[in-house]
């Protein structure tokens, strides 16, 4: 983290989200990223999710073999399975170990030499370098600079591209955003943070650690109750 506050910030807000996501809703994420029937909303996030993915992936090569990449914040490890189908060599880390346990669990036999599923900190510089880091929904709790922060470590050890979601700026959100915040603490997922994509580029433009980096595509998936953006940053 380049600022001292906005990294007291994430640290603050990573120990909620690994009480929460280990803790609290380990059973029902792990449901909602598998085959098992939902509910009307969760099956409209799923597919939403589905299509998120599939964006974020259409952002990397399609033949990955031979090459390093990081799925930070792999969750249940599906996006992990496909990079490994493509031949990657996949690092998949997450704050909670029994999401971690599943995506262990899931991984097919055949790709298990192709992923070290690792818990803990997704911007730790121990896990090496990589030639594409793909963040799927792990950053979209953190506040724009927060956000960028994050993306700048992990851009540090990346040598090609870094493709990411943040949670859009929309009526909706910002809706939902306000009241959510009327609910005690405990009674609360995990609050989303939507950030307007020009106060992100602007932000990511601003960053001095990110003066070798561009955004280049950008893609936002609406379905249903899931809204998410992808975006990709690459060396320029």
């Amino acid at each position: 983290m380049s600022h001292s506050a906005p990294a007291s910030r994430y640290l603050a807000r990573r120990a909620w989200l690994e009480e929460y996501f280990d803790r609290t809703a380990a059973q029902t994420w792990a449901r909602l990223t598998s085959n098992a029937p939902v509910g009307r909303i969760r099956a409209s996030v799923r597919a939403g999710r589905e299509r998120m993915r599939a964006t974020l992936l259409g952002m990397l090569p399609t033949d990955l073999t031979g090459r390093r990449v990081l799925d930070a914040g792999c969750g249940t490890g599906m996006v992990a399975i496909e990079l490994a189908r493509r031949g990657a060599d996949v690092t998949a880390i997450d704050l909670s170990p029994t999401l971690v346990a599943v995506a262990a669990e899931r991984l097919p036999e055949e790709l298990r030499g192709n992923v070290r599923f690792l818990s803990g900190e997704m911007l730790d510089p121990a896990l090496g370098r990589f030639d594409h880091v793909l963040a799927m929904d792990s950053l979209i709790h953190y506040v724009a600079r927060d956000m960028v922060d994050a993306i700048s470590q992990l851009a540090r050890q990346a040598d090609q591209s870094v493709v990411f979601t943040f949670a859009p700026r929309t009526p909706l959100l910002a809706t939902m955003h306000a009241i959510g915040g009327l609910f005690p603490q405990g009674n609360r997922a995990p609050r989303i943070e939507p950030v307007a994509e020009v106060t992100l580029r602007e932000t990511i433009a601003a960053e001095s650690s990110l003066a070798g980096w561009r955004v280049a595509r950008t893609e936002r998936i609406r379905n249903g109750f899931y809204t998410s953006q992808a975006a990709e940053l690459v060396r320029v």
